[in-house]
């Protein structure tokens, strides 16, 4: 039996792998993989790739590029969810700033640096035009440290993902001012080198499991209900979600996607230089 350590948000874009767990889907390939939730996100993800208390995290596209850019050992396997993901940036409820543009001084409340908070805060001021040298931030570690944040006026606003925080909008904790999507497919399947060396196959074998999964997720009955459940989400903002959201099934990543991704990323200041797009990327269909 293989031992694999998988990671991921405690989020609603990840319930195909909880199925599969349930399942006992791996077992049935001598693999023995274990999930970790990481509510930090990307940035606490990147850490655990390099440090090996993770094999597997499934993570922010620009996190983990701009992460093994930067010497994390980790490639990326195939995208996880192809569709953009919808970042809402958000105030206290109490906030006296009422649009975009109230915020181009303020401080902005992030999980990690490196994180997809911090880089699409980063994304989203490029949007709007603003000075990237002059952003501030304050270092909160998930969202419930971005709650308290912007609570105490420690931060003054906090990008998270806009169905992820909906229900803390609807009771009045945050106000939305707007939305920020990435301008790429939003989650992607890194592992670390080591492992692929060592675990070739079994990788590819989970890969084919949770995309047999992902190809008929949303045709499970009453998918829309249990995710509302399971989520604490209004069922209409799952059904929303569901129709905005789509995953790989399958298909490898292709250099030509990482270089238009570092292209934007140059672009946006979040990297300073392309280097070359095969060395993120490990093609598991060969």
């Amino acid at each position: 039996m293989t031992n694999l350590k998988v990671g991921g948000v405690p989020e609603h874009f990840n319930y195909p792998w909880y199925i599969t767990l349930k399942n006992k889907a791996y077992a049935t390939q001598n693999i023995n993989l274990r999930w970790q939730d990481f509510p930090g996100g990307t940035g606490q993800m990147c850490k655990a790739l390099r440090n090996g208390s993770v094999d597997i995290a499934i993570v922010l596209t620009e996190g983990i590029i701009k992460d093994i850019a930067a010497g994390n050992p980790s490639k990326i396997v195939q995208t996880f969810v192809k569709t953009p993901l919808i970042w809402g940036i958000h105030v206290s409820a109490k906030s006296n700033f009422k649009k975009i543009e109230d915020l181009e001084n303020a401080t902005i409340a992030i999980s990690r640096f490196g994180s997809g908070s911090h880089l699409m805060a980063i994304v989203n001021a490029y949007n709007q035009g603003w000075d990237i040298s002059k952003l501030n931030f304050k270092v909160i570690n998930d969202l419930k440290g971005g709650i308290n944040a912007l609570k105490n006026g420690d931060a003054d606003y906090f990008m998270w993902e806009h169905f992820t925080t909906k229900p803390l909008v609807d009771n009045g904790t945050f106000r939305r001012i707007e939305n920020c999507p990435t301008p790429w497919p939003c989650f992607v399947v890194a592992v670390r080198n080591e492992v692929l060396e060592n675990n070739f196959k079994q990788v590819k074998a989970v890969l084919g499991i949770i995309n047999t999964e992902t190809k008929n997720f949303k045709n499970i009955t009453d998918i829309d209900k249990i995710l509302a459940k399971r989520y604490e989400q209004n069922l209409e903002d799952i059904q929303q979600w569901l129709q905005i959201t789509d995953w790989n099934t399958g298909k490898p990543i292709t250099k030509n996607l990482i270089t238009r991704i570092q292209n934007k990323m140059i672009k946006f200041n979040v990297i300073e230089e392309k280097k070359n797009s095969g060395d993120f990327i490990k093609n598991m269909y060969i």
